[in-house]
């Protein structure tokens, strides 16, 4: 189900044919130092991962992680949406793109939609992001869409310290 659309992009629910996507996105060096591994290494762990985090998400909160698509081919490019965690008192922004299209501008495009869409379509009136200190590009993406950093918290006892930023309409 289509989500939303910017002069580039679309933002569309994802469902299990985006499997193999999946498995190569969070393989990458990106994804694992600034996110983490999640021990997604075949078809079937992409599979598992799309409907116990995204699709969760969409029958649980009514929003999730969107897959993010080119217009003008197709091609699927990363993720981006929100996501409610029990751990946070508000919902957090979430973006990942393949490497390779990286450096052009779309992730701006598709944080800046998502931002507007949770305020404006899904009324909230603050959402929260979260980065580790040295992911700077995602932390310059963050103060460039207006979040300010807020302070360092851990969403669980066992995990790393990471910085929690927020927006307020």
């Amino acid at each position: 189900m289509l989500i939303l659309q910017t002069e580039r992009l679309l933002l569309r629910e994802f469902d299990l044919n985006d499997a193999p996507f999946i498995l190569e996105l969070l393989n990458t060096d990106e994804w694992v130092t600034n996110i983490g591994d999640f021990n997604v290494k075949t078809i079937d762990d992409a599979k598992g991962y799309l409907l116990s985090r995204p699709m969760e998400g969409y029958k649980k909160n009514g929003y999730g992680m969107w897959a993010v698509v080119i217009k003008e081919t197709g091609q699927l490019i990363g993720m981006c949406g929100l996501i409610k965690r029990d751990t946070l008192d508000r919902p957090d922004i979430g973006y990942a793109l393949l490497p390779q299209f990286t450096g052009k501008g779309y992730a701006f495009e598709m944080a800046e939609a998502t931002l507007k869409y949770g305020m404006e379509k899904l009324y909230m009136q603050r959402i929260a992001a979260i980065s580790i200190e040295t992911n700077k590009p995602s932390i310059n993406l963050l103060k460039k869409l207006g979040f300010s950093y807020e302070k360092q918290i851990r969403l669980s006892e066992d995990a790393d310290e990471l910085q929690l930023y927020s927006i307020i309409k």
